[in-house]
């Protein structure tokens, strides 16, 4: 979904907003994420400010932050921001419900307050209270963020949370598990993407999909549960060549009858998805 030209977006209460990676070496990030993508970077925050946002397009898309523990693949890699209304009161709702608040909430800067915290099981997610920063400017088009998954060690569990805390409704397609965030839809249909109901009922996307956030599936026996990010392509095997050129490893690939993906880790082993849309034709 691209939006109107000159339209803010905006992310309601409960809606994943922002996503960020943390590395040794940003330059190298940087160099590795513009070939990929085609970002640019525009310096954020004081003297010694060692975090960047990406743009495509002259739009905020992502960010990038220097971080000298931030190294190899258990390192939690890409982080992901839920926009809230209070950070502090989120974050009271966190530890009620069994998570925990790993950096109580703070101010960023001019851009908003963030907390950093964990679900249950252990899995790091983060709060974000937008000030001047409102989150994604730009989504779902090529070289953007396109959803955020929760691979998680007990599914159940973490549903019951995040529903305590965030007010999500998890909902079984039959192919998957659902996250939504109850009117973000019609949310989307009034502010930047005024057809998205009429554009998914084309496609026959599954009931309720305008107000869906990310998926819950179950992480694999040799995964680290983890927020996964999945970034939008215009060609899977196309990227894929790309970050074996720019020093990433692909992990692994498949094709479904809707997404033609790659999951990959870029050169200092933060992971994520590369996903093609290809729905099935009518």
């Amino acid at each position: 979904m691209e939006m109107q030209r000159g339209t803010r977006r905006t992310y309601p209460a409960g809606v994943t907003s922002w996503i960020d990676v943390e590395h040794p070496d940003l330059a190298a990030a940087r160099e590795f994420y513009s070939g990929l993508f085609g970002w640019t970077f525009q310096k954020v925050g004081g003297e010694g400010s060692q975090y960047v946002v990406a743009q495509l397009d002259g739009r905020d898309v992502a960010g990038l932050a220097e971080r000298a523990d931030a190294a190899g693949p258990g390192s939690g890699g890409w982080n992901t921001y839920v926009a809230v209304d209070d950070v502090n009161r989120t974050a009271a709702r966190v530890t009620a419900a069994g998570g925990r608040v790993v950096l109580p909430p703070t101010t960023a800067g001019d851009g908003g307050r963030l907390a950093l915290c964990e679900d249950p099981g252990g899995v790091p997610f983060r709060l974000w209270e937008a000030r001047n920063r409102l989150g994604a400017q730009l989504t779902n088009a090529p070289g953007t963020w396109n959803f955020s998954d929760l691979h998680s060690a007990d599914p159940a569990g973490a549903a019951d949370f995040y529903t305590a805390v965030f007010g999500w409704q998890v909902t079984d397609t039959g192919f998957g598990a659902m996250i939504r965030r109850p009117g973000y839809g019609d949310h989307l249909a009034a502010t930047v993407d005024p057809h998205i109901h009429q554009r998914q009922a084309a496609i026959e996307a599954p009931p309720g999909f305008a107000d869906a956030i990310g998926w819950l599936t179950a992480a694999a026996d040799d995964e680290q549960p983890a927020w996964h990010v999945t970034f939008t392509v215009t060609d899977r095997d196309d990227v894929v060549a790309k970050v074996e050129r720019l020093g990433g490893t692909v992990v692994s690939t498949e094709d479904t009858d809707w997404t033609r993906a790659a999951v990959v880790r870029d050169p200092q082993g933060a992971a994520f998805t590369a996903s093609q849309f290809t729905p099935p034709a009518n």
